[in-house]
């Protein structure tokens, strides 16, 4: 009962602090909606969907989130393969405010958190699932992976907050992951309310989002109502190839996010970031790498919402080369138990073709229809079709295309 009227009060009022059995009802790093946290310290619309199913044990608010996927993968033409892999995620959170006496008043009222999100992809191999004009990271250390989507490292994050109230308006954040996730980019697109229910990745991952699990990350931040202002240090390099073991943090990396909320539909940021050798099989290429995006959420009614987000990435490399990626992304949800999904992007890849950048893009749509397990547990079957946009000369065949097929078991 508790748990309800603590969803009850949220869903209320999305846009204010509750509490509840003494524990205050706000965000992770401020006196905010709670909704509005998404992956890492990034932020979505305060009508975001919240980031899991939320219950109390004594003083601490418990989170979690479960999303596993069963996928049949198509990709046609000679550069293209199939396969069936699982992918999802598990992710859990605990979080308390400190009492006001805490350390002689020295901490009190600050907020403290913990967070843990394992993920199946390493069982779908090294080499990951096909997916037309994706690229990055590497299956065996010596050979970059082009047209296929990398497998996540089973522990996608591993971190801890602390946030410290300054005023009713104001709080100073510290947050640390290994594996965590700098301020650099839009919420990572399995946790973006306009993205998370596409089992396939963007191929302007490597432009906006790439750094969700990143080992070695601090990031320190100040909240002023809507405004959000944090710096990270962080490891600039991708994970390698072995996806069950921890990486050595380097934090050689620097990063800047500067994000506004102007009301609850719509969360706004841009950052700015240097990564040092991210790519292993290019030790002595840096990147600077510049992000834009705006995400608008809208509810109609209690069982029908739209998400969208629109989102832009520059990689600036060592080498001279400026290459621009776009993304635009859709989530409708007509009516309980119903999702409709869609993604357009371009994007400048200077990996797909060797010594030539090839301009080339992407339009999928899809559905997902789910059936209710029981009040907190959905099964879904989905799909979704992929349209090729690619240079004639790079080997892609006629109309190249991409199918998906997948079930889901959901927690919500």
């Amino acid at each position: 009962m508790k748990k309800l009227t603590l969803l009850l009060l949220l869903c209320a009022s999305p846009a204010a602090a509750q509490e509840m059995g003494g524990m205050t009802m706000h965000g992770v790093f401020g006196n905010y909606a709670m909704n509005r946290d998404s992956s890492g310290t990034s932020w979505q619309p305060d009508l975001g969907p919240a980031m899991g199913q939320m219950t109390m044990a004594g003083d601490w608010m418990l989170m979690d989130r479960v999303s596993l996927l069963g996928v049949y993968d198509n990709q046609s033409g000679p550069r293209g393969s199939n396969m069936v892999f699982p992918s999802g995620m598990v992710m859990g959170m605990a979080q308390r405010d400190l009492p006001d006496d805490f350390l002689g008043g020295l901490l009190g009222g600050s907020t403290i958190g913990f967070r843990a999100m394992l993920s199946p992809d390493p069982f779908m191999g090294r080499a990951g699932y096909p997916l037309l004009l994706e690229s990055g990271e590497t299956a065996n250390g010596t050979t970059p992976l082009i047209d296929r989507q990398h497998p996540h490292d089973l522990m996608m994050e591993l971190a801890t907050t602390y946030s410290h109230p300054i005023d009713d308006q104001t709080s100073a954040f510290l947050y640390l992951g290994y594996p965590g996730e700098p301020a650099l980019g839009p919420s990572a697109f399995m946790h973006r309310a306009s993205g998370m229910d596409n089992p396939a990745a963007p191929i302007t991952h490597h432009w906006l989002d790439s750094t969700h699990v990143t080992f070695g990350v601090a990031t320190f931040g100040i909240v002023r109502g809507d405004w959000k202002l944090e710096a990270s240090q962080f490891s600039g390099r991708e994970p390698d190839q072995h996806r069950f073991n921890f990486d050595n943090p380097r934090m050689d990396s620097t990063a800047v996010r500067l994000t506004y909320n102007p009301d609850e539909h719509w969360s706004m940021q841009v950052s700015w970031g240097h990564l040092n050798s991210p790519e292993q099989l290019e030790p002595n290429g840096d990147e600077r790498r510049t992000t834009a995006s705006a995400t608008y959420v809208t509810n109609f009614g209690d069982e029908s919402s739209l998400a969208a987000t629109l989102a832009w990435g520059l990689k600036s490399l060592n080498n001279g080369q400026n290459l621009n990626g776009v993304l635009a992304e859709a989530e409708l949800v007509p009516a309980d138990l119903w999702t409709l999904f869609s993604r357009a992007e371009w994007e400048e890849n200077a990996e797909l073709v060797p010594n030539q950048i090839s301009r080339v893009g992407d339009l999928s749509f899809g559905a997902i229809r789910d059936f209710r397990l029981d009040d907190h547990w959905k099964f879904g079957l989905g799909a979704l079709y992929a349209f090729d946009f690619t240079p004639g000369h790079a080997g892609y065949g006629t109309s190249p295309h991409g199918t998906m097929a997948f079930v889901r078991l959901l927690s919500e």
